[in-house]
């Protein structure tokens, strides 16, 4: 199952125009609390078993991030196992946002 890909710039321009987004951060409490770009924090583990919150979203565009993308490219394809449709994993995560968007985020 391919995963799509969107860049940090790509998703700062959606979130700069206040376009509909749904963002998914799927690292763990301790994670999001050193950085926070403002997801929904729903880590990995327990995606499978909070599907049911995402479901009246199901349609719309989702962004999934975690720490450098792998984390999230496996979210991605749980969420397009279970019919999500508009499913991207931000390529790079966490780690290439504060690289290029805005360095002054901490990386670990």
């Amino acid at each position: 199952m391919t995963v799509e890909e969107i860049t940090v710039q790509e998703l700062k321009k959606i979130k700069d125009e206040n376009q509909p987004i749904t963002l998914i951060d799927v690292r763990q409490q301790y994670e999001k609390d050193l950085v926070d770009i403002g997801g929904t924090l729903i880590p990995l583990g327990q995606l499978s078993s909070r599907l049911g919150e995402l479901e009246a979203d199901k349609e719309k565009p989702f962004v999934i991030y975690c720490r450098s993308g792998a984390r999230s490219a496996e979210a991605c394809r749980t969420l397009m196992a279970a019919g999500f449709s508009n499913v991207k994993n931000l390529k790079g995560g966490i780690l290439k946002w504060a690289e290029e968007i805005d360095p002054s985020l901490p990386t670990y």
